[in-house]
Parts: structure tokens; sequence; C-alpha cells
């Protein structure tokens, strides 16, 4: 592939990146306004048409790795497993 297909490639990518960060931009703020009606409708759930629509309060328990590796350093170092992997970017 030239030079020249490539700058062809990122540009088109980085149109397509834009118009994509405008349907996100777009999706979330239609989001926003079905989550704001659901408290002033005091539900968690409701349907609307064909759809069932969600927004629950949900609590998970996660691992906290920072607090353990200040408390436990050498316990943490034993089971730290490194992993590689590559990051495409274009600037």
């Amino acid at each position: 592939m030239s030079t020249n297909e490539i700058t062809t490639k990122i540009r088109r990518m980085k149109r397509l990146q834009a118009k994509a960060e405008q349907l996100q931009a777009e999706i979330t703020a239609i989001q926003d306004e079905i989550k704001a009606v659901m408290p002033e409708q005091d539900t968690e759930e409701l349907r609307a048409g064909e759809y069932k629509i969600r927004y629950a309060l949900i609590t998970s328990n996660r691992f906290d790795s920072k607090s353990f590796k200040a408390s436990y350093a050498a316990l943490y170092d034993r089971f730290v497993k490194q992993t590689t992997g590559r990051r495409f970017s274009v600037a």
C-alpha cells in the first residue's frame, strides 16, 4: 500500500470517527432524556411499545488492587502478571 493510499484511508477513518462521535453524542442525549423521566415516574422499569427500559441501581463488589498493593506490596508483586499487546494510534 502506498503512502497516498494510507493517507486516503486515514482521512476516511478520521471522517468516520467524527461521525461516530456525533452519533454517540446523540445516543447519549436520548438515553439521558429517558433516564430523567424514570425517577420522575418513580420507576426502575417501564414499557414503551415493544421495548422494556430498565434504569436500576446495581451494586457490585470489585477488588481494590491499589489498596491491596499499598498494604501487601510483596504479596501483590508475587501475583502480578505482565501482559503485552499492540496499540494502534494515528496522530
